[in-house]
């Protein structure tokens, strides 16, 4: 499936950095005019750049390539603030999803005396869980994403799709009107999109500099969302567009 075969391209881009057309060719057992046709379709992704030759990754946006623990130092008092405003929405009894992401990670913090269910395909998440008793914690199991510290593939997605989630807590590389909520990460998309499927209540964390920006893959629309937890006021277009489609915009207290 040419889908398939992109996002599979788009990885490995991600994973060597640059590489040749030449490459490409041999890797994915493809003619070099059907190559072509896909970088054509992957430089739309502003990630990636053309190169003579072959494509690389963009310098301009490494920062989204960067490690999971780089990636947590960026912004992390705005995160922290929207993490403590994301917890006021829990109540006890509450079945949970928790995302794998640099802010939905600091909402632990904020549980810990709360009596509810998570469920998580994020390490770093289950770690933070494990001294509190009152947190039922429910693993995906999957292969480990090292740059993300979270479980993916198809066995952490089917056994998600089998829960009913009341609320989800979702992290996104960034989030615009045209594109919603969007991820850089091919292997993690599919368990966000069940996330927001099979959960009541849809909340984004996302801090002031994820607005504009857009990733890899969109795994929901805003209008899926209920509300999107934020640190500063969006531009006026997005309020419009957040309000005329029912989501709400939770600004964090400072």
């Amino acid at each position: 499936m040419r889908s398939q075969r992109i996002a599979e391209i788009e990885q490995y881009i991600y994973t060597h950095k640059t590489v040749t057309l030449d490459e490409l060719c041999e890797v994915f057992q493809v003619s070099k005019n059907t190559i072509r046709r896909d970088v054509e379709e992957i430089i739309q992704n502003p990630d990636i750049v053309k190169t003579y030759g072959g494509v690389m990754i963009n310098t301009q946006t490494k920062k989204l390539l960067v490690s999971f623990t780089e990636r947590n130092i960026n912004h992390q008092d705005a995160k922290r603030k929207i993490a403590a405003e994301a917890a006021k929405l829990v109540e006890d009894g509450d079945s949970i999803f928790i995302d794998s992401g640099t802010t939905t990670l600091y909402m632990l913090e904020y549980l810990k005396n709360k009596k509810i269910t998570l469920l998580t395909n994020n390490m770093e998440v289950m770690f933070q869980a494990i001294p509190y008793e009152n947190i039922n914690v429910i693993s995906l199991s999957g292969t480990l994403n090292r740059k993300t510290l979270s479980l993916t593939g198809n066995n952490a997605a089917k056994l998600l799709s089998t829960y009913n989630i009341k609320k989800a807590f979702m992290a996104a590389t960034g989030i615009t009107i045209e594109n919603g909520a969007t991820n850089s990460s091919p292997e993690e998309t599919c368990i966000k999109e069940i996330a927001v499927r099979k959960s009541g209540e849809k909340y984004l964390l996302a801090d002031s500099s994820k607005f504009g920006v857009v990733s890899l893959l969109t795994y929901c629309d805003v209008k899926d969302l209920t509300g999107i937890i934020t640190d500063a006021k969006p531009q006026e277009d997005f309020l419009e567009y957040a309000q005329d489609n029912q989501v709400k915009i939770i600004l964090a207290k400072a």
